[in-house]
């Protein structure tokens, strides 16, 4: 029974489970009355929910309101939808919305919707004070209260019959900003307001103006006045007065300023009053400025004044500008149209001026020192002027010109550029250079000292080398030559190379003469010779007119078996190494004679007395057939004899050898007969003839003579 109620449990709640089936078809943000809402009318955002059941049954929503991304409404309820209520909009409101359903487990998200709030609220504007000087600061405070930073404030100022100056401020944090106005002079009654700015999606909104603020402006003092005495027809000589004043409301840091042209000439501190005199000049004519400053507020007056010539500027005249020295030199000073005057003369140097003459004139003999600046004053009415300066040269006669190497030898490198100094002891500068190769002209140089540098780069092997130079100023004496440097040209040492005679191998005790020589190269040459080891050895060393040397070495050794090597070098500081040559001493020929009679000979005589010991041994044998037995042995010791002869031509046999085998077998066959003895003796004799060491043995020949010495003895054994 109980098994059986559960069953029917678990099937309703089976079915049960399955009647709660719901999906999300759509979540839906919208806002009313539209997405473009005027600030300060009520708004609303709606979320909205769209749900498919399996059956009717009830399900709890939580609803949530996002803007920009932040929480700003939630609600949970049976229902599918909830309303955010906005009673009054601001522009902080604008922003992107967007909702959330979360219902059993499931959530949904709607898509963004951006809502924006138009227009602005309007701007409180404060000023610090309502009464200023000039001179002073307006300070304004300007408030968009429940506006969201970031902010643009402008601030603007007002005044009568001219265009409103306006200030920019971004406030990034705060909805308000501070700013000061100056209070210029002229300013009276001024006023001042502000406004708002922001930025919504890359378009600008701006709010109305705030409440105008009246600020009232005092004056700390009154535009000065300027008199000028004579007001008119001031002239050269004249004394000049100037007058500049004020009334000031307070004293307190008043400074007067007298100006011309921008130049201050007076001022006076804590007065009202500034006095100025002087003698009118040309240069007193000019546009005059009385200027009155307190604090920043500042207050000025002008007046234009025009002063008349009393005479001209005078004119100073030379006789010449350029001269020779001792010629003479006449000055003199006039002005044009005007004869009562006061003259005088001067020199200008870096000291200042110095006087030559009171005059109207002036001559002298001119001399280098006399080069300089000269001017001259004329003085009428207590009013001196003065004439533009004149320049005069003064030229001393350059003196003849020396060149030289700057290297100081008169020689260079072929392919090294050549350097040379062309110096006149005696000119007044400028003086032009003029560097000569041969008869040509090669360059021209202008300098303000006596010496100058030339620099020839294009040296060449058949150069002749002649140079010289010219120098000349503006002196008439014209253009003095130096003399001719010749200059020599060093080519360096090429293609060294070195030989011997002998070459490769000498003998011990002989003589060997080294050559080294070289292809191109200036003389005297430094030869020296070297052998190789550790560290280099040098041989023999000396210095030749010549391109080549010859150095005999006497009485060569053993130790003097190594490598050669020369070199060679001039005045080129170039040295120039040859190829090495290889040098082996060997054994002389009577050396070689020595070592063959001391030990060659012993072991000859040791061979023969071998062999006789072996013939006479095999002579005393016993047998029959003793005279067949000493034909063998006499086979036998042919055949040793032949074969130690044979090893021993691998050292000392050659040709001669050859030649005396041959010999020895022609008298054996003139000579054959019943007794083989005899030719066997005969044969023997012709061991010992001497060799030639130096010849390689030649083993063909020593086989045809053991081939011919078989025959015969075959021959005399069947004879017997």
């Amino acid at each position: 029974m109980y098994l059986a109620l559960l069953v029917i449990f678990l099937q309703c709640s089976e079915i049960s489970t399955q009647e709660r089936v719901f999906t999300f078809n759509a979540v839906q943000i919208k806002v009313h009355p539209s997405v473009k809402v005027k600030n300060g009318a009520p708004m609303s955002i709606i979320c909205r929910a769209d749900i498919s059941k399996s059956t009717n049954f009830n399900l709890l929503h939580n609803i949530t309101i996002f803007k920009d991304g932040k929480l700003v409404f939630t609600s949970v309820s049976g229902r599918g939808d909830a309303r955010y209520e906005v009673p009054m909009a601001r522009s902080s409101h604008t922003g992107d919305y967007h909702c959330a359903v979360e219902a059993g487990g499931k959530t949904k998200h709607s898509d963004s919707l951006h809502v924006w709030v138009t227009g602005m609220t309007k701007p409180i504007l404060i000023a610090e004070k309502k009464e200023v000087f000039e001179g002073e600061i307006v300070k304004l405070r300007c408030e968009l209260p429940e506006e969201v930073p970031p902010l643009y404030f402008i601030f603007r100022k007002i005044k009568m019959n001219s265009s409103p100056k306006e200030k920019l401020k971004y406030e990034l944090e705060r909805n308000f900003s501070v700013i000061e106005f100056p209070v210029e002079e002229g300013d009276n009654i001024l006023q001042f307001d502000c406004f708002g700015r922001r930025n919504v999606k890359f378009e600008f909104e701006t709010s109305e103006p705030s409440n105008r603020t009246l600020i009232t402006v005092k004056e700390p003092f009154i535009k000065p006045t300027l008199h000028i005495k004579p007001s008119s027809n001031i002239t050269e000589g004249n004394e000049i007065q100037f007058e500049c004043s004020t009334v000031v409301a307070k004293m307190r840091d008043i400074e007067i300023i007298l100006l011309r042209n921008k130049t201050i000439l007076s001022s006076v501190r804590d007065k009202t009053v500034l006095k100025y005199s002087a003698v009118a000049t040309l240069e007193d004519s000019g546009e005059y400025l009385c200027k009155v400053e307190e604090g920043k507020a500042s207050k000025s007056t002008t007046w234009n004044v025009v002063v008349a010539e009393l005479f001209p500027k005078p004119v100073l005249a030379a006789s010449a500008n350029k001269l020779d020295e001792n010629k003479e030199l006449t000055l003199s000073c006039s002005i044009k149209g005007f004869q009562n005057a006061s003259f005088s003369i001067l020199r200008k140097n870096s000291n200042g001026e110095f006087l030559l003459k009171n005059s109207r004139n002036l001559t002298m003999r001119a001399n280098v020192h006399d080069t300089g600046s000269y001017i001259c004053k004329a003085e009428v009415n207590r009013i001196v002027k003065e004439s533009k300066p004149v320049t005069i040269r003064v030229y001393a006669p350059v003196s003849v010109p020396n060149i030289s190497v700057f290297s100081g030898l008169p020689e260079v490198v072929l392919g090294r550029p050549l350097m040379l100094t062309c110096c006149s002891v005696m000119g007044t500068p400028p003086i032009t250079f003029t560097f000569y190769k041969g008869n040509k002209a090669k360059k021209e140089i202008v300098t303000n000292n006596t010496c100058t540098v030339f620099l020839d780069e294009d040296i060449r092997q058949n150069d002749k080398g002649q140079y010289k130079c010219g120098a000349r100023n503006n002196h008439s004496s014209g253009m003095k030559t130096s003399k001719a440097l010749n200059i020599t040209v060093i080519v360096p040492i090429r293609n060294t190379s070195l030989g011997s005679i002998p070459y490769g191998e000498v003998e011990d005790g002989g003589d060997t003469a080294f050559l080294c020589s070289v292809n191109e190269g200036s003389w005297p040459i430094l030869f020296r010779l070297f052998r190789k080891s550790d560290r280099d050895v040098l041989l023999f060393e000396t210095s030749e007119h010549a391109d080549r040397v010859l150095w005999r070495k006497k009485d060569m050794s053993r130790e003097d078996t190594g490598t050669y090597y020369c070199s060679a070098s001039n005045r080129a500081n170039i040295s120039a190494k040859s190829h090495p040559i290889t040098i082996n001493v060997i054994l002389a020929s009577w050396q070689k004679g020595v070592i063959t009679a001391f030990v060659l000979i012993p072991i000859a005589g040791v061979v023969i007395l071998a062999v006789w010991w072996f013939w006479c041994r095999k002579r005393n044998a016993k047998g029959p057939s003793m005279e067949m037995s000493r034909s063998a042995l006499s086979t036998n010791s042919a055949s040793q004899k032949l074969s130690i002869q044979h090893n021993d031509a691998d050292y000392y046999s050659g040709s001669g050898y050859i030649e005396d085998g041959e010999n020895h077998m022609k008298s054996t066959d003139e000579n054959k007969g019943p007794d083989l003895e005899s030719a066997e003796v005969e044969y023997t004799e012709v061991e010992v003839s001497t060799l030639d060491p130096h010849r390689a043995p030649v083993q063909k020949g020593t086989e045809t003579v053991y081939s011919e010495i078989r025959k015969a003895n075959n021959e005399n054994t069947r004879a017997s």
